[in-house]
């Protein structure tokens, strides 16, 4: 592709072998670090029978034309496919995932955590992913660490479409909604690239896996950017809160939505974990948006079918057929 950027692969960090036989043994043993009901940040609750919590949420934006009020995203990151997150649960996910009925499903990166031979398994389980009109998706910091192309190639030759510092334009009865993808903020993520050709004034959905995106992306006029990367913290401890800490100050851009300017995010808590094969009440999450128009609810009409995605890439990216759209 004529603007994919390559960057050095670090190798698998060294573990130790007496951790590694732990995490086998734990695996083994079958113990599941999600937990439904736990409690958040604010002493709230999400209640879920499944494996995932699916965290519902409205997002109004100004810009967004009517003919897309009701548009259903379901945001998935951080799966961390491997030892912490075997393929029955990620099957799960998937499986619950697809019961959402997307309009578009969206990966916000880190498939896989540190060995390249998790990303074709990965990469198949994903690509049962069934949304009304596609599968986009980013990389992760630990993508790139794997094999950023690698990781690529595998997403999309399940027909999941990775977006490289490019975009995509959602039409339907005139009115277009743009939805861009960088790289990772530590290799390469290019705002300006991903958003070139679009009008000032348009409806601009950013995947991006790092939130501290969110400053290039309010410079760029970005709606809305969906992101992970934080887990949310993962493990939240009472009195003292997370890595981040427990203010509202420092956890801005950390978890849930907020906004810069005109900006607005959601950092996903994703579903997988790091370092820790477990979490504490910072449950796992699946989210389902509803984009709706201004500031107003009384508009909920779902799209109809005939809505096309074109791919802007410099160059047509792979995919279902659908012509580029122009600069």
């Amino acid at each position: 592709m004529g603007n994919s950027l390559t960057f050095p692969v670090p190798g698998r960090p060294n573990l130790g072998g007496r951790l590694e036989r732990w995490l086998s043994r734990w695996r083994r043993g079958g113990i599941e670090h999600y937990t439904a009901g736990e409690t958040d940040f604010k002493g709230e609750r999400w209640a879920s029978t499944e494996r995932f919590a699916v965290n519902d949420e409205r997002i109004w934006l100004d810009a967004l034309p009517e003919a897309f009020s009701g548009l259903r995203v379901v945001q998935i990151s951080d799966i961390h496919h491997g030892l912490f997150l075997p393929r029955k649960w990620l099957a799960d996910a998937v499986q619950q995932t697809n019961s959402l009925q997307a309009d578009i499903v969206v990966l916000t990166g880190d498939f896989v955590t540190y060995s390249r031979a998790n990303i074709e398994p990965a990469a198949e389980i994903l690509g049962r992913l069934r949304a009304r009109y596609g599968v986009l998706a980013v990389l992760g910091n630990h993508d790139f660490r794997v094999g950023a192309d690698a990781v690529t190639s595998a997403l999309r030759r399940r027909r999941i479409e990775v977006l490289r510092n490019q975009h995509v334009t959602m039409q339907f009865g005139g009115a277009s909604l743009y939805v861009a993808g960088v790289d990772d903020y530590g290799y390469g993520a290019d705002v300006r690239r991903a958003v070139r050709g679009i009008p000032r004034d348009a409806a601009i959905v950013l995947l991006a896996h790092n939130p501290r995106i969110i400053s290039l992306a309010s410079r760029q006029g970005v709606s809305l950017v969906l992101a992970g990367h934080t887990h949310g913290g993962q493990v939240n401890l009472p009195l003292l809160g997370t890595v981040y800490g427990r203010s509202p100050e420092r956890l801005r851009y950390k978890i849930g939505w907020d906004r810069l300017g005109t900006t607005q995010i959601y950092v996903s808590r994703g579903i997988g974990t790091i370092v820790l094969p477990w979490r504490l009440r910072c449950p796992a999450e699946i989210t389902r948006l509803e984009l709706l128009p201004g500031t107003s609810e009384s508009s909920r009409q779902a799209p109809a079918d005939g809505c096309r995605l074109n791919f802007y890439a410099g160059t047509p990216l792979p995919g279902r057929g659908m012509s580029p759209a122009g600069n």
